[in-house]
């Protein structure tokens, strides 16, 4: 797949031909979409190919230090603390210190099930 933006374009049958709607359901839906503010934050946290990366790492081990997920990632040790504090900061992991070392870990296991939800649909969809 592809990381290029996917650019949509309309086509004949795939908008309404007149405007119209139903005013129950809709009334009662905006209402209901209201519970989803704040999620976007969680998405643009995992948006990031590194950060994400990180995160399947740590869904495969429980705990990594600062050093294995620089060399996991190919990176230095100074970005791979800026995400790891990014993702701590944005209540996806948690650490803690050992001596000179910093160990990383998931903050619970609903993040695990997300990114374990989400490889799942991109290999069906292949």
């Amino acid at each position: 797949m592809s990381n290029d933006i996917i650019s949509h374009t309309l086509k004949e049958g795939d908008t309404c031909e007149t405007f119209c709607f139903d005013e129950n359901k809709v009334n009662a839906l905006k209402h209901r979409v209201k519970e989803v503010q704040g999620v976007e934050l969680l998405f643009k946290a995992l948006s990031d190919a590194t950060r994400l990366k990180i995160t399947y790492a740590l869904t495969l081990e429980e705990e990594l230090c600062v050093c294995d997920v620089a060399n996991i990632i190919g990176s230095t040790t100074a970005t791979a603390s800026h995400h790891l504090r990014f993702l701590r900061n944005m209540g996806l992991a948690k650490y803690r210190k050992e001596g000179k070392l910093v160990f990383y870990s998931l903050k619970d296991d609903h993040v695990r099930q997300l990114v374990s939800t989400a490889l799942l649909h991109v290999r069906e969809r292949d």
